[in-house]
Order: C-alpha cells, then sequence, then structure tokens
C-alpha cells in the first residue's frame, strides 16, 4: 500500500507534469520511506514506487521501508534506474536540482539518454513544511530534552569554566538521554562574544559581569529542536538588561500575535518593529525565524521580503535579537507549531532575566 507522503508527493508531480521522479536527498529519502541508512535512492512514479540500494543495506531497507519495491544496486546505479524507467515506459523525469552536481547530471544525462531531465526544487521539501501529528509527537520529545538541557547545564554556568566546556557537557548530556547528536555545533557566546550570533563555543573563559547566550538543539529520532537563551553572570550592566528586556518584549509580543495565513514578513514585522522602535532596528540582522523539522533550517523563511504564508502543521523558530559589538547580545528563541486558530508553543524554558552568581 503507498504511504500517506508518497500519494501526496504524486499530487505534485502531476501539477509540474512529470512522469516519475528521482530522490537523492538524503533528508527527503528518510522522510518518503523512513530508511535510515546512508546509502540509497528512490524513484516514484505514478503506479510504483521503488527504493534502490546495494548489498550493505539490503537487509535494513527490507526493515524500514514500506510500500516500496526493494532492488539491490551494483556499482552503477544508474542501470537499475534506466531499467526501472524504461520497464514504467517513462520519458520525463524530475530529478532534486539543489541536491544534484553539474557533473552528476552530466552522467544522469549520459546513461539516461531519450529520458528528458526536468530539474525540480521543493516538490518533497514543500510536503515536509505541514508536519503531521506523529511528526510533532517525536518533535515535541526533542524539544523537551533542549529544555532539559537548559536546566541541567544552569548550574554550571560559573566564572572560570569555558564555553567549550559548557557546549561539551550540552552534549553530553543530550547524547545521554536519547538524542543521536546536536542539531548543530552548539553556541556558548559570552562577553564581547555574545554579539555574535552564530558565536560557536569558543575556548574563552567565562569572566563574569557580562551575558551568555546558548543556542543548541537536540536531534532526536530524526527531527531537530532548536532553543536559544541568554543569561547573566554576576553584575551585568543596565544597557545589558535594557537590551534583554528589548528582546523579550519583542518576542513575547510575537508569540501573541501569530496566526496562520499570516506572511513570514507579516510575522517578522511583529519583532522586528519593537526593536525598531527601541533604537536597535541596525543591531537586529538576522529574520525572525525559520522552518524546523528533520533539518534545523528548512524552507520556511519569518523574515522580511517572505511572502511563505503560515500554515497549520507548520514548526518554526522565533528568535529575535539584539547584538552590540564590544558589549554583548541578546537572542531568545522558542520553538513553534502554528494552528488552525494561532500557535502552540513548544519549548518552555525561562525566559526571565536569570542573573547568576560567579
Amino acid at each position: 500500500m503507498d504511504n500517506k507522503r508518497v500519494v501526496q508527493l504524486r499530487q505534485s508531480m502531476k501539477a509540474a507534469d512529470l512522469e516519475a521522479i528521482f530522490i537523492t536527498n538524503g533528508v527527503n529519502r528518510r522522510y518518503l520511506t523512513g530508511f535510515t541508512g546512508s546509502s540509497g535512492y528512490v524513484v516514484i512514479t505514478f503506479d510504483k514506487a521503488y527504493f534502490l540500494t546495494d548489498f550493505r543495506y539490503v537487509e535494513q531497507a527490507n526493515a524500514q521501508v514500506k510500500g516500496y519495491d526493494i532492488i539491490e544496486h551494483k556499482s552503477n546505479v544508474m542501470e537499475i534506474v534506466r531499467q526501472v524507467l524504461t520497464e514504467q515506459q517513462v520519458t520525463r523525469l524530475g530529478f532534486e536540482q539543489n541536491h544534484v552536481t553539474f557533473g552528476t547530471y552530466t552522467n544522469y544525462a549520459e546513461q539516461l539518454q531519450g529520458i528528458e531531465l526536468v530539474p525540480t526544487a521543493g516538490l518533497v521539501e514543500d510536503l515536509r513544511n505541514i508536519k503531521d501529528e506523529e511528526e510533532l509527537a517525536i518533535m515535541q520529545e526533542a524539544f523537551d530534552l533542549a529544555d532539559l538541557t537548559f536546566t541541567h547545564i544552569l548550574p554550571m554556568i560559573k566564572h572560570g569554566v569555558t564555553e567549550e566546556a559548557l557546549a561539551l557537557e550540552m552534549e553530553i548530556f543530550m547524547r545521554k538521554n536519547g538524542a543521536t547528536s546536536s542539531s548543530f555545533d552548539t553556541i556558548v557566546a559570552s562577553g564581547e562574544r555574545s554579539a555574535l550570533p552564530h558565536g560557536v563555543a569558543s575556548s574563552r573563559v567565562l569572566q563574569g559581569n557580562e551575558l551568555i547566550t546558548f543556542d543548541f538543539g537536540a536531534y532526536l529520532k530524526g527531527y531537530c529542536s532548536d532553543l536559544t537563551r541568554t543569561v547573566a553572570l554576576g553584575n551585568p550592566s543596565a544597557k545589558h538588561r535594557e537590551i534583554y528586556d528589548v528582546v523579550l518584549e519583542a518576542q513575547l509580543h510575537a508569540l501573541e500575535h501569530i496566526r496562520p495565513g499570516m506572511t513570514g514578513a507579516e510575522a517578522d514585522a511583529l519583532t522586528r518593529d519593537i526593536i525598531t522602535r527601541y533604537g536597535y532596528g541596525d543591531n537586529f540582522g538576522h529574520s525572525t525565524g525559520h522552518g524546523l523539522g528533520m533539518e534545523v533550517h528548512e524552507s520556511i523563511r519569518v523574515a522580511k521580503g517572505s511572502d511563505m504564508i503560515l500554515k497549520p502543521g507548520m514548526v518554526v523558530t522565533v528568535e529575535p535579537g539584539i547584538y552590540l559589538p564590544g558589549i554583548g547580545g541578546v537572542r531568545i528563541e522558542d520553538d513553534i507549531v502554528i494552528t488552525d486558530t494561532g500557535i502552540k508553543i513548544l519549548t518552555h524554558s525561562t525566559k526571565d532575566y536569570l542573573v547568576l552568581d560567579m
């Protein structure tokens, strides 16, 4: 029986006037098949779905991949692809243009002569934007683990500890509690480095009387979480407190007002207008948020100029920030899902202005 995702993809294929599609991206492959191995190809026509893999993964594919004809390929997978397409009388094949190099495309063209190759973009990614209940349940586990990790690290934030030591402890904790890995390189940015939006943990020693930004997530069962909190150590300045309060006001305002039917630009303005009103618009240089799921950055953009409509089932981040070179920065981020009437907040770590003893 065809799975729901294949049925949906076929509808997109029909709209794109495709007879078949060739999936090579690993994340899209897992989304469509459930296969967690590192090598495999998917060919979907309107009548059949094929999963091609080599000797190493045949047994795993038989256990994980349902609703597909599983075929073992030898060294040249394109021989099998051509055979399948010939059997299905396919003359127009879509491929994932954003995941195929020019050299690979040239190889396709040489080995699939007589078949029109049609570049496509976003057919599977657009399906991935809308999470089903099963996906949301898995993602909630990843969100809960991120929250637990923040609680775990708070007592360890002390003068003399390095950013790298804190990041390592966080990643170990996530792995010990079910994560496959972190969603991305953990950001621990202290002092002046907190003004770096992507200040991946360094050897810097926490000095005190400064802000520390933690941006991290757990990659669990194939899905990502993404949480940011900023805390103070010692006696930060009045300016530190000021920018914290502005960012928090902007973030809370967005969480209160984001609704389905908004564009990404309209949702972005909910945070950006407040930060600009306080005079810090030039210090907020990134978008308010992005899509989240099997990858930490998916195709939804909550950003200036984004005309993408927010729809129920979309999971996005809300993460305004202010960054002052030489002083420090603040970012506060939660993960949310768009609902029929508004949003549901999926991360719950405190956003109180925490001032920790040195």
